[in-house]
């Protein structure tokens, strides 16, 4: 871990110098960024590597001059930055296009207004270069609303790029798109970076995109009073392949550093030890054959677990009809499997392979076209509350505290128990995921990772046969992700419900199962692979980035998603 040297011969293009930026006033105040300093070379790819609530996007724009700094001083090339330029394009999280023009015209209209004494044709020509170079020619005449998240991004990238700017501030744009998209994303910056040798600062909460892309990483703290921790450097030869990357020992131990580090800072100490004072009650819901005997809610009998054929897919199909209505599409076709009771299995593949569309059939809230799914020896044909489903947004009531969320469904599950029995069921698991001290809480004051949080608790607290997990943690930041796994393991190991994640993440998919389902993709998409993953449990994050087989299985689902982005 090193910074650039300070010597005669370098001149920084960017100094940030003390700043700090406080929101609010008087009693309301809160420091968000504090001392914050920063030299940037011209040409120099930096990643910041922040989280949620840690000032990145206050950052990005006081280097856009969108907002000022309370203290210090930013400096670009030796003078204040006071106002936004030209010369800074920034591209943020969410597009800002105008839907009713098409994508050159959103284009045209940052060129328009910055060569103005160019002739026609040379502004023309200037903007089919830049939406062609983020390979969006054949979209040309196309507008926003017909667009892919993905391509609707490129058209915000294009933009900043045709201003020429010299600096390039990235504020998470790829953070809300699939695997793949990203990908072929970070690849076509980084080829814009190497042939025009921008200055880039990209703000990103995934620490492979930050090694994968960067020159430095250089972590922000948690605010408030934010501050960066100290800088790491990438050194590791361009261009850079992803599958050799999982072989280099360079950058296994950059990224086992980085992760430690941000885990450390970050991570807050689970109430998990606490909850052991409320007991579960010896009550079985009523989504059990046998819930009238007085045995445990939590623990499957010991001659359960492992029973095979406990979940099974015959033959699954999804059939739609196209949009013309004068066919149809097979979606899924053939997903065949077997579960043991109390195993987890996560299904991986890229966008439109249909993960979803099985475990919205495995819910019951999608038709089967073909084929069956059978659990504990009964035929699924429609929802029911012997599955727990997450989403990847909680869909609670927002009026409701996350007590009365999750006692929705205890009051469903457990009519037979006493209302004491019930309110134990609930404070039990609300206590696991870390929210005992914001049970009482309205839904609509809470941050999204804590809505999460409520919406495991009140999955398990139903005590499902089967628990289904559909991109569970997609849309929260990676320190957020890895705490909420963290949970769900620890309070899995507890229970040993059965259970699915779909996710395209492919660590989660290791860290969690007990085999990886690998499909093809879509249409007609199947199983094309399985990778059993034996790894000790309990695990954590932490101990695989240490196990001598966990970049061995990385390879095998990295490789078999390369294949199939081939096969595209």
């Amino acid at each position: 871990m090193s910074s650039i040297p300070a010597n005669d011969a370098y001149k920084p293009l960017v100094e940030l110098k003390n700043v700090c930026k406080s929101y609010g006033e008087g009693k309301d105040k809160t420091s968000i960024l504090k001392d914050i300093n920063l030299d940037i070379r011209e040409g120099e790819f930096i990643a910041i590597v922040g989280f949620s609530g840690s000032g990145k996007t206050t950052l990005v724009s006081m280097i856009a001059g969108l907002i000022h700094a309370d203290s210090g001083e930013l400096l670009k090339q030796g003078q204040p930055i006071t106002e936004p330029g030209p010369d800074r394009g920034v591209v943020f999280q969410n597009y800002s296009l105008m839907p009713w023009l098409t994508v050159y015209e959103n284009v045209a209209l940052a060129v328009d207004a910055i060569f103005k004494d160019w002739t026609p044709a040379q502004r023309r020509a200037h903007t089919e270069k830049y939406v062609k170079m983020v390979n969006l020619g054949r979209a040309m005449d196309k507008k926003p609303g017909e667009l892919s998240g993905g391509m609707r991004q490129r058209v915000n990238v294009a933009r900043a790029l045709a201003a020429n700017p010299d600096i390039l501030l990235l504020d998470e744009p790829l953070s809300a798109l699939d695997a793949l998209t990203r990908g072929n994303l970070q690849d076509e910056i980084l080829q814009i970076w190497e042939q025009d040798k921008k200055t880039v600062i990209l703000i990103t909460n995934d620490v492979d995109e930050a090694i994968y892309m960067a020159d430095r990483v250089i972590p922000l703290k948690p605010g408030p009073d934010a501050c960066f921790g100290p800088a790491f450097t990438i050194d590791l030869e361009r261009p850079r392949d992803r599958t050799a990357l999982n072989h280099n020992e360079e950058f296994k131990r950059l990224r086992a550093e980085i992760t430690r580090y941000l885990m450390n800072i970050g991570m807050k100490k689970s109430q998990a030890e606490t909850s052991d004072k409320i007991k579960l009650p010896d009550v079985r819901p009523n989504t059990s054959n046998d819930w009238k005997l007085d045995t445990s809610a939590l623990k499957p009998t010991a001659r359960d677990l492992g029973k095979a054929r406990y979940l099974e897919f015959a033959n699954l199909s999804k059939i739609y009809p196209t949009p013309d209505g004068n066919s149809t599409v097979k979606v899924v076709d053939g997903f065949d499997m077997k579960m043991k009771k109390g195993e987890f299995i996560s299904i991986i593949g890229h966008s439109g392979c249909g993960k979803s569309t099985v475990l919205s059939m495995t819910a019951g809230l999608n038709e089967i076209s073909e084929g069956g799914i059978i659990l504990d020896n009964k035929e699924i044909d429609g929802a029911g509350p012997d599955r727990g489903v997450v989403f990847q947004a909680p869909s609670l009531f927002p009026w409701l505290t996350a007590f009365e969320n999750v006692m929705l469904g205890v009051d469903k599950v457990y009519p037979h128990a006493s209302q004491d029995e019930r309110d134990d069921i609930v404070e039990y698991y609300l206590t696991r995921v870390g929210l005992a001290d914001a049970m009482f809480k309205k839904a609509a004051d809470m941050s999204n990772g804590m809505r999460q949080r409520v919406g495991i608790a009140r999955a398990f607290a139903l005590s499902p046969k089967l628990l289904l997990l559909d991109e569970p943690f997609g849309m929260l930041d990676s320190l957020t992700r890895w705490e909420l796994q963290e949970v769900l393991m620890e309070v899995w190991e507890r229970t040993h419900v059965t259970a699915i994640v779909v996710t395209h993440d492919v660590d989660e998919a290791i860290l969690l199962a007990d085999r990886v389902v690998m499909m093809t993709n879509g249409p007609h998409a199947k199983i094309g692979k399985i990778q059993e993953i034996d790894l000790p449990r309990p695990r954590t994050r932490k101990a695989l980035l240490e196990h001598p087989d966990y970049y061995k299985y990385r390879e095998s689902l990295l490789s078999f998603l390369s294949e199939c982005d081939h096969t595209h």
